[in-house]
């Protein structure tokens, strides 16, 4: 996937999770958490939403790395590339 197809499964699922999020108001560089007023449990429900678009294995450990729409979709371009070098 490219970096425009990424952020796209990005935002299809921050509103699977938060309907009611417009995607034209999300500042890619702020915080996801703060400016969408998502909690823990919509956030997780996010990281599963990717994965099961994407494939891409998003460990706890890295979840701190996808707190904003820019970090998240950078973190899946890295991601996929690991596992293409693997």
């Amino acid at each position: 996937m490219n970096e425009q197809e990424l952020h796209d499964v990005v935002i299809e699922a921050l509103t699977d999770v938060a309907p009611d999020i417009d995607p034209a108001r999300i500042d890619p560089g702020a915080d996801l958490g703060e400016q969408l007023a998502i909690d823990s449990m919509d956030f997780l429900n996010i990281v599963v939403a990717v994965h099961e678009r994407t494939g891409i294995e998003i460990p706890e450990r890295d979840y701190p790395k996808l707190s904003t729409l820019d970090d998240a979709v950078a973190y899946l371009l890295a991601a996929q590339q690991r596992g293409a070098d693997a």
